[in-house]
């Protein structure tokens, strides 16, 4: 089986092979490595997408706005380098829409990086293919697939407000449980205490 070091390495030199600048292909070292930490086919989209780059003239996207459209298709990788970068700009959007993106596989990690980035989940919706961004600890979807995707015509965010999943009375009951571990602490134990530390056992 192939290591996700040798898979960070090898996209590595295959994203600058391709034209892209060193600093651009370390982070696609690193996305595709999460895409396929995280079970979805990175190696297989990727590898696509390089073979027919040359050969077709990919949008970039410069300011991402709440609605982006290309003529064409955006390139992911400019998308997702842009998305990443203005992180903090666009969090404030609470939703945006980013339509007719190729291979668009290639633009999730850079979400999900950006999840933790930001401390907040993203939702997304991918035509219909939903994935839920966990602070880069985790991708929820309903994606199983290991195809290859080579077009989304509309793919819309969502940044969620951080909320417990637990009512204040839950968490209160169950607060009051584990203080029944606390040990109110007696006059001897705070001898020992004070005392810890000072026999030297050399």
């Amino acid at each position: 089986m192939i290591t996700f070091n040798e898979i960070d390495t090898t996209v590595k030199r295959a994203t600058r092979a391709i034209g892209f600048s060193w600093g651009i292909a370390e982070e696609m070292g690193k996305n595709v490595r999460l895409l396929e930490m995280f079970g979805l086919p990175g190696i297989k989209n990727i590898n696509q997408y390089y073979k027919i780059y040359k050969n077709n003239k990919f949008e970039d996207i410069k300011a991402i706005s709440r609605s982006n459209t290309s003529k064409d298709y955006y390139c992911p990788i400019a998308v997702g380098v842009n998305f990443f970068d203005q992180s903090s700009t666009i969090s404030e959007f609470i939703e945006l829409e980013i339509n007719n993106v190729a291979f668009p596989l290639i633009f999730i990690p850079f979400i999900s990086r950006t999840s933790e980035i930001i401390g907040k989940r993203i939702f997304l919706k991918m035509d219909n293919k939903e994935f839920l961004f966990n602070f880069n600890q985790s991708i929820y979807s309903n994606y199983l697939s290991s195809d290859i995707i080579e077009k989304s015509k509309r793919i819309k965010l969502q940044f969620l407000e951080n909320n417990n999943s637990f009512s204040e009375n839950e968490w209160s009951e169950l607060y009051k449980l584990s203080e029944n571990t606390f040990v109110e602490e007696s006059e001897e134990l705070k001898q020992k205490a004070a005392g810890a530390g000072l026999i030297d056992n050399d």
